[in-house]
């Protein structure tokens, strides 16, 4: 299965404190990859250094051939949630969406909407986003994250104040995004998103991966 994404040798530190210790991983197509470990173990370092907003202190990061920091600054057709996502919270979501994707001209309005349906928002609620629960907010944060079809997927706690539709929403999401090529990473607190979803999962600790299953 053709690679996607290669990590060499990776390091990390900030100041005197190694964060990512000379990880390597080869991710490939059409895979969702799972990340598990304590707060601070280095996977949110780790999934910034692929998309590129981190440079590393040693090693590379190559995505679909490019080395990220050399060939690009950052990764192409990534969809991503690292952290808690932010929107503008006077607007709906529907707007908020529409701002995002009008800045790079990809998508038209149909994919906005399709990709909140799919997280199981309505886009024609008149709802502003500061008045969405946290769940909902994790929602929109899903559909900006799939709106553009990307090839990579990286969501950093994916399930984080869903309820059981919600997490059942995601889940099916991200099983027909594997079915169509995709390669995704996913970090959780929660074994059985774990379980159920990836083909391979890694553990970090101290700056340290290994494949735990």
């Amino acid at each position: 299965m053709e690679e996607r994404i290669r990590v060499e040798n990776l390091t990390k530190k900030f100041g005197d404190v190694t964060v990512l210790d000379g990880i390597t991983l080869s991710l490939k197509k059409g895979k969702i990859y799972g990340f598990i470990g304590r707060n601070g173990s280095g996977k949110t370092v780790l999934f910034k250094h692929i998309i590129g907003y981190l440079k590393p202190t040693g090693g590379r990061v190559v995505v679909d051939g490019k080395e990220i920091g050399k060939d690009q600054d950052f990764a192409d057709h990534v969809g991503m949630i690292i952290e808690n996502p932010g929107f503008l919270g006077r607007y709906t979501g529907y707007q908020n969406l529409k701002y995002l994707a009008d800045i790079r001209h990809i998508i038209g309005k149909e994919q906005i909407r399709e990709s909140m349906r799919k997280a199981g928002l309505d886009p024609d609620s008149k709802k502003r986003v500061g008045k969405y629960s946290l769940g909902m907010r994790q929602r929109l944060g899903i559909a900006q994250a799939i709106m553009e079809d990307p090839d990579i997927l990286i969501l950093d706690e994916p399930m984080n104040s869903l309820d059981y539709q919600g997490v059942e929403d995601v889940r099916n999401i991200l099983l027909d995004m594997k079915n169509a090529g995709k390669t995704i990473l996913i970090s959780s607190h929660h074994k059985e998103d774990i379980d159920l979803l990836c083909d391979c999962v890694y553990e970090m600790e101290r700056g340290r991966c290994k494949e735990y299953r």
